[in-house]
């Protein structure tokens, strides 16, 4: 689960960068308080970089983690009218290395925009001009026990690795973070990539129930309920024939893509049609089971191979149900190639040419080692953050030798927060959702989320509260340049409206 899931993405992103078991963290390193400047759009913005760990404390106040964190404050500014988001990944595992070095930041690391592989050292990390520090002061936190933070003291891993337990630790780092930098009446976002949404969804509502009010939300490559999931349910069985219904766009995207089909009109044009046949024709079709009549089971098969490529033998053989890992190995198995979960558009050579699913993710080959390399060159070299602890990218491995993630949340083993997010909406009605999807991701296909956001069952008054960009690009949004240029302008037009609101 922790190897295959989201984030990070995933995103989202989740990309499963080995880590090293922990061991006993040395003393706090000091924080490091660095100046710069950013030009954005002919304006010259001074702001003040602080890389730094807050630590959390038990109910006795015994010291229990330090998390690892960078901040962004615009220098000048009034903390109490000035926006603070608080931005991280997912996994769950991840450090906030790919939404730090990837998308909304000051800087950014350059990797190819057309999703192949970029050259080796020396990257180059450059000025974003996508950064939203124009809107908002930005805090980039890493989860529990990744990056530069450490489990200390009386902390222990079943503390901190679970849907909620990660939420107490979160809504603890927010309360100290505002309370040390005085930012209680500041504007408030919460921002997060893949698990992150799940965080956020949860953390929103666990804010605003300890009295401190969320602006907005950034639901980045969305995950919240986890019934339509292929990794919690791989047979289709939890989801039901809802979980082929809703990866089919994304499949659609893909093949358009990779011109497996005839190419007509734009990404977002095939991928419209996909979703209006998959939530028609074809789940009424699922939906009758061995009672559907000869001549519809054909005109289904015919579709499907118009909107997947697929051929129409390998469409009965599957008998009309294709998970996405089949996909990805099947779409391209001509050219003897497979595509990325991650990001579709990422393609590579296949080792098992006959294997009914990809034996890695395309998409590691052609970011990994520029992000890794970027966040541990930055922090040390640009920051001047100086410890002698590695940056750990992610914490999937001392999950693992921990017993895992604790999933049970709402008294269920398979975790729902898309209800934590609809009481957050319901109980603040100024409250704010701005959901970005990519066309190219199967780790967190973006027809699930506008299933999920389309069904909270809040009242239909609240339901515009939510806006969707739709970008054709992968779970990481920003690996797309021109992708990450209308998500800038889209966040920037949010933000604006947010702010408005009084």
């Amino acid at each position: 689960m922790l190897r295959t899931l989201l984030a990070a993405s995933c995103a989202a992103a989740v990309l499963f960068v080995g880590a090293p078991l922990a061991l006993a963290a040395p003393a706090p390193t000091p924080d490091a308080i660095t100046h710069h400047t950013i030009v954005l759009n002919g304006h010259t913005y001074a702001y003040t970089a602080r890389a730094g760990t807050i630590t959390l404390r038990d109910e006795h106040h015994n010291p229990t983690c330090r998390m690892f964190y960078v901040a962004y404050t615009l220098d000048g500014a009034n903390p109490n009218g000035r926006p603070v988001t608080f931005l991280y990944n997912g996994g769950p595992g991840s450090s906030s290395m790919w939404l730090h070095m990837g998308s909304v930041g000051p800087k950014r690391i350059v990797v190819n925009s057309n999703a192949t592989e970029t050259a080796g050292p020396p990257y180059r990390i450059v000025d974003n001009p996508y950064t939203i520090l124009d809107k908002s002061d930005l805090v980039f936190i890493d989860m529990p026990d990744s990056g530069f933070g450490r489990i200390i003291g009386k902390g222990k891993p079943s503390d901190f690795f679970g849907v909620d337990q990660d939420v107490r630790a979160f809504g603890q780092f927010v309360e100290r973070y505002v309370t040390k930098f005085h930012r209680w009446n500041s504007p408030k976002f919460l921002f997060g990539e893949s698990y992150g949404t799940t965080r956020s969804a949860n953390l929103v509502n666990y804010l605003q129930n300890a009295g401190i009010t969320v602006n907005g939300v950034v639901l980045q490559s969305s995950i919240l309920s986890f019934a339509l999931d292929w990794e919690f349910e791989p047979t289709g069985i939890g989801g039901g024939d809802w979980l082929f219904v809703l990866y089919l766009p994304t499949e659609a995207a893909a093949a358009w893509y990779h011109h497996a089909v005839p190419r007509h009109g734009s990404v977002q044009s095939f991928a419209a049609q996909a979703e209006h046949f998959a939530s028609t024709e074809y789940l009424d079709a699922l939906a009758q089971g061995s009672a559907l009549s000869p001549s519809t089971y054909n005109d289904v098969v015919a579709k499907l191979h118009y909107y997947t490529g697929l051929s129409e033998q390998y469409i009965r053989n599957s008998n009309l149900r294709v998970p996405y890992w089949r996909f990805e190995s099947q779409v391209l198995r001509s050219r003897g190639q497979v595509i990325g979960r991650l990001d579709a558009r990422y393609q590579t050579y296949a080792l098992d040419r006959i294997g009914e699913q990809p034996e890695w993710d395309p998409t590691d080959a052609g970011i990994d080692a520029p992000f890794t390399t970027a966040i541990n060159a930055y922090l040390r070299d640009d920051l001047h953050y100086h410890t002698p602890l590695l940056y750990r990218t992610s914490v999937y491995n001392i999950i693992g030798a921990n017993g895992g993630w604790d999933w049970k949340h709402n008294g269920t083993a398979v975790t729902n927060v898309a209800v934590d997010l609809a009481q957050a909406l319901t109980y603040n009605k100024n409250l704010r959702v701005f959901s970005a999807n990519g066309y190219y991701d199967f780790a967190t296909p973006y027809y699930a989320t506008v299933y999920t956001l389309t069904h909270l069952g809040i009242a239909p008054q609240l339901q515009n509260h939510i806006t969707f960009g739709f970008y054709p690009s992968g779970h990481m949004i920003y690996l797309n340049l021109p992708s990450l240029s209308e998500y800038h302008a889209d966040l920037e037009r949010w933000y604006s409206g947010v702010l408005s609101i009084r």
